[in-house]
């Protein structure tokens, strides 16, 4: 039993001092707390709980986390691994998608979803009947993709010259 905890510990220590999850963890607290600090700079009033939601959940703003991650994840393997390894391709085509994504499906839904909350809440008001809004899922556009991006890519840099 005792070896068997001694391999998770050192697995689990080792996971959690790995450059590649520490670059790629960074980037996405950082492209966070820039994106909070952009949210409370433009607000007057903000609640302790929505600052905490921009912080940990919210999506959408400048700069994309998804993209910081994706892109640091991305070239930290590069770094670590060499662009000509199977883990940097993988890792390469995967921040393509998610970052396809973050401006493309989520961006489209966020804003026909914004459409319909817009239509129903005024069809309610004129029919005077309930509406339920669905969620907005807010993406990305280019530019908050590309600054979230760079950002990952400069803070695995700086973990890769550690």
């Amino acid at each position: 039993m005792s070896l068997v905890m001694s391999i998770r510990g050192v697995s689990l220590k080792s996971f959690f001092e790995n450059l590649i999850f520490l670059s790629s963890v960074s980037s996405w607290f950082f492209a966070q707390l820039i994106k909070t600090v952009i949210v409370l700079l433009n607000a007057r009033r903000k609640s302790t709980r929505e600052v905490l939601a921009v912080l940990v959940w919210r999506t959408g703003g400048m700069p994309s986390s998804h993209a910081a991650l994706v892109s640091s994840l991305t070239t930290s393997v590069a770094f670590k691994e060499g662009i000509g390894s199977n883990l940097f391709v993988a890792s390469f085509w995967f921040a393509l998608i998610v970052m396809r994504d973050a401006m493309g499906v989520r961006r489209a839904s966020g804003i026909q979803a914004r459409a319909l909350n817009l239509l129903g809440r005024n069809l309610a008001e004129r029919l005077n009947i309930e509406y339920h809004p669905v969620k907005e899922v807010h993406g990305h556009a280019p530019l908050e993709v590309v600054v979230g991006a760079f950002l990952g890519i400069f803070i695995a840099a700086a973990y890769a010259s550690l």
